[in-house]
């Protein structure tokens, strides 16, 4: 039966995994918008939804695998989320120039609307008020994306602060297990010598009782048998 732990763990990966595709069909979606803008606001703030989702079961995942009690299987959780970061900032980049492009293509649009017809005074006007607004999105969205991409840089730091963290506590543990080794063999061959020592030891004490048993005959047989 599967730890709750290792439930916990595939969960994250799925819906990681699942809301990757939604952020990537979503700016394909932008992409392929024509306008309105309002249209565009819409797929935006869809997205947004979706990067703070995605972001959240990130870190989540994360959390699991500093919470792993193997060093091996925290390392292997850790390069994951890892690439899950790169992958979302990749996704960024992309919804970045995706909104750019879906942008100019409204403009133009909108630009070619207003040539065909009209009163040219409400033309320009119309035509400025189109690129203000135009303008102030894009900013905004570039604004909204840089914090993100921001923020997704300082969690990518952490992550390797976390690893460079983790590398030198292996270090230390194989410096510390080196030192018990050499313990160890000393204490292995003190043991040895002790071991021989009293094997001397119980030799030299054999040898003297038998010296003193052989030494007591004698003398009890010139006692009792002085003629032999």
């Amino acid at each position: 039966m599967a730890a709750p732990q290792d439930v916990h763990v595939r969960i994250c990966n799925q819906e990681i995994v699942k809301f990757d595709l939604e952020v990537k069909a979503l700016i394909q979606d932008i992409r392929d918008c024509s306008g309105p803008l309002s249209s565009l606001t819409e797929l935006n703030t869809k997205v947004k939804e979706k990067f703070q989702q995605l972001r959240h079961r990130i870190q989540e995942l994360e959390q699991s695998a500093k919470e792993q009690d193997k060093e091996s299987e925290k390392q292997v959780l850790l390069q994951e989320v890892e690439n899950h970061k790169k992958q979302m900032l990749s996704n960024q980049t992309s919804w970045r120039k995706a909104n750019l492009t879906c942008k100019i293509a409204i403009d133009s649009l909108e630009k070619a609307e207003l040539l065909q017809g009209g009163d040219p005074l409400r033309q320009r006007k119309t035509t400025k008020e189109s690129l203000a607004q135009t303008s102030s999105a894009i900013t905004e969205s570039l604004m909204g994306i840089s914090r993100m991409m921001s923020q997704q840089v300082q969690q990518s730091e952490e992550a390797v602060q976390t690893l460079v963290s983790s590398s030198r506590t292996l270090l230390d543990a194989n410096e510390e297990f080196k030192s018990m080794s050499g313990t160890i063999q000393l204490g292995r061959k003190l043991i040895t010598k002790y071991n021989r020592r009293e094997l001397t030891d119980k030799l030299l004490i054999f040898l003297a009782l038998a010296l003193f048993l052989a030494t007591v005959l004698y003398i009890v047989k010139k006692r009792l048998f002085p003629f032999l």
